[in-house]
């Protein structure tokens, strides 16, 4: 069974690194303690079971703690360097309606004062706490 559960902690760490949204981090830890379970006790059953409510638990109990933490964080780093950049909108955008914009290789959630449709190219203009606000390229 261990090697199961260390298959299961590789997997899970590695969609975790490449979605970095924070939904399999709580059960990585869960698998290793049923990894570490798994030397005292035999039955999958009961492994499982910890496996399955203690990734629960942990994701309602730390995730919105984390999350808060996290977007302290991204507050406080420099995107001045964003203004002034180009950018191609990959959700549409309206007056009323954000929209997402792939600015410098990342997505950001953007605003604008009128219509840009997809796959138009935009420069950001500002920068308003955790959004972009972009304009139309002529």
């Amino acid at each position: 069974m261990m090697y199961i559960w260390l298959a299961i902690v590789i997997l899970l760490t590695i969609v975790e690194l490449m979605t970095i949204h924070l939904t399999t981090i709580w059960f990585v830890t869960s698998a290793l303690v049923s990894l570490i379970l798994s030397f005292f006790v035999d039955n999958f059953a009961i492994q499982f079971l910890v496996f399955i409510i203690l990734g629960i638990i942990l994701f309602i109990t730390t995730r919105p703690i984390l999350l808060k933490l996290l977007a302290k964080y991204r507050h406080k780093k420099n995107v001045k360097y964003l203004l002034g950049m180009r950018g191609q909108v990959i959700s549409p955008i309206s007056k009323k309606q954000l929209g997402e914009v792939k600015v410098d290789g990342k997505v950001w959630i953007a605003e604008a004062d009128k219509k840009i449709p997809l796959d138009t190219y935009v420069t950001v203009v500002e920068i308003k706490e955790d959004k972009i606000k972009v304009e139309k390229d002529n």
